[in-house]
């Protein structure tokens, strides 16, 4: 087959102004960039508190090795079909090397959707936290989109700059804030947990963690530790600026998942444990009231067992990480969105325009191009009165996440399909077991997602349908479908494109 007919054709050779900086980051860097992406602290002090109220409370932690462990062995397939594919598209590459590339290019369009709207989500939560802490702590009272404008002007600064810039910022911020979750989970439980002892059982046996079923708190709680994992997959994203990809990316696609996943479980099950597990529900419930309201300030969960077992300094201190964590996020998924804009320029399937990078290799069309979207959406917003919180944070982060799961159970039936194929790869457990398995757990994951999408997104049709399955509202629903939507337009572009003679060597980029 040709090119026109949707097969991959050998990666063409890119002018210098169409290329990122080669051999600037090592395996370090790359991990840094996508463990800052998860947040661990804000999950923390999010996530981790509403999946043991709502979900299977102490057995929360064991959630997130679950998902953990779906994703290490997403993995598998992932890291295979990695040293074949060198491309900053990332996702989309691999679908359109697996699939071809019309699949390719609906991807690549559902992957920007997930970048830019988990960017937009952080914007909200960096705005609302710096307002807050600053007003109390500083006495400088300024508008959440003041502070969201202030961060979106330093990330674009940064964005520009050489790359490595970016992941010496973020390994900083990240080791900081790595260190005061490891010192409370390493405290506590080193002096043998609370009330109750560790609870080990309690928190990762199976029966524990899949208590009420997909369909009730087990499902609640896996899809909030799902939610948690944004941006593992953005290894490959770096692969043309890395040195040595085809080693690179496997080592550090690994090494993320398993310091996301070894972070996440632990931490939490120290937070169980020195709460207590007997009562851990009742407990969290009550620190995290606010007025009167459970989970109203879940961060004070984690804050008050800092506080308890290693000293008040520390909370304060984590009072400002999560600030600079939510700053890690956003230059993480910055240099993510445009990278994305880069290859999709380059692919021909977005303006050309988009392809070209500045003196220092760094994507500045894609920079720009991704700053210009967030700006005009926080200043929409701001000026209609939507909460930073309830609204921009919610609904855009649970549209992300739904949006990269769906795309991931897209890769690993590329990796199957492609290596069926080629048999350039032989190996049954990496190229075919695992995926499939993948598959199976990546599916319930979106179902979840879904089922759930009302308590992730805020979207619930009422208040008293909160612990529905499906109970959305017409917002909700909105917000679920965008995805497909984005696909489906994707899809038209990427046949469209296709179908023009002078786009088939452009689009070949798409899975060099």
């Amino acid at each position: 087959m040709t090119a026109e007919q949707g097969t991959p054709t050998a990666p063409h050779s890119l002018p210098p102004d169409e290329s990122l900086s080669a051999n600037r980051l090592g395996i370090a860097g790359v991990v840094f960039f996508v463990v800052a992406a998860a947040a661990p602290l804000v999950g923390m002090t999010g996530a981790v508190p509403v999946a043991i109220v709502l979900g299977n409370g102490a057995a929360a932690p064991g959630a997130y090795l679950a998902a953990g462990l779906v994703l290490l062995v997403f993995s598998v397939g992932y890291s295979s079909l990695s040293s074949r594919v060198s491309n900053t598209g990332a996702f989309f590459a691999f679908v359109g090397r697996g699939l071809g590339i019309v699949p390719g290019v609906g991807s690549a369009f559902v992957s920007l959707l997930a970048y830019l709207a988990i960017q937009l989500s952080i914007f909200g939560f960096f705005g609302a936290t710096a307002a807050s802490l600053f007003a109390s702590d500083v006495g400088l009272d300024l508008s959440w989109w003041a502070w969201a404008l202030i961060a979106w002007a330093i990330v674009l600064l940064l964005s520009i700059l050489q790359v490595d810039i970016g992941a010496k910022v973020l390994g900083v911020l990240m080791l900081v804030e790595v260190c005061s979750l490891g010192l409370v989970a390493v405290v506590v439980l080193f002096q043998g947990g609370g009330p109750d002892g560790l609870g080990f059982w309690d928190s990762f046996s199976p029966s524990k963690i899949f208590a009420g079923g997909f369909g009730g708190s087990a499902g609640i709680a896996l899809a909030f530790a799902f939610a948690s994992y944004i941006g593992f997959e953005a290894t490959a994203i770096y692969a043309e600026e890395t040195k040595n990809p085809k080693r690179s990316v496997p080592i550090a696609t690994y090494t993320a998942v398993c310091v996301i996943a070894l972070l996440f479980a632990t931490t939490s099950w120290a937070v169980v444990s020195g709460i207590g597990s007997d009562h851990v529900v009742d407990r969290v419930a009550e620190v995290s009231s606010l007025d009167g309201t459970p989970l109203a300030d879940p961060a004070a969960v984690l804050f008050s067992v800092a506080d308890e077992y290693v000293g008040h300094w520390l909370s304060v201190l984590m009072s400002w990480l999560v600030l600079s964590s939510l700053f890690a996020g956003l230059l993480a998924f910055q240099n993510s969105a445009s990278r994305y804009f880069f290859s999709m320029g380059r692919a021909r399937v977005l303006p050309r325009a988009l392809d070209r990078v500045n003196h220092r290799a760094a994507p500045i069309i894609g920079a720009v191009t991704t700053s210009v979207i967030t700006f005009l959406v926080i200043v929409y917003f701001a000026a209609t009165g939507k909460d930073p919180v309830l609204n921009l944070f919610y609904w855009f982060s649970g549209t992300a996440v739904l949006s990269i799961v769906l795309v991931e159970v897209l890769v690993s039936l590329a990796v199957i399909v492609y290596f069926r194929r080629t048999h350039e790869d032989t190996r049954v457990w990496n190229t075919l077991i695992a995926p499939i398995v993948a598959i199976l757990g990546l599916a319930s994951a979106a179902y979840l997602i879904v089922a759930r999408f009302g308590l992730l997104a805020g979207t619930v049709a009422s208040a008293e349908e909160s612990m529905n399955a499906f109970a959305l509202s017409a917002t909700g629903w909105v917000l679920v479908l965008l995805p497909f939507i984005v696909f489906i337009v994707g899809v038209a572009v990427g046949a469209a494109r296709q179908n023009r003679g002078d786009s088939a060597e452009a689009m070949a980029d798409l899975v060099s």
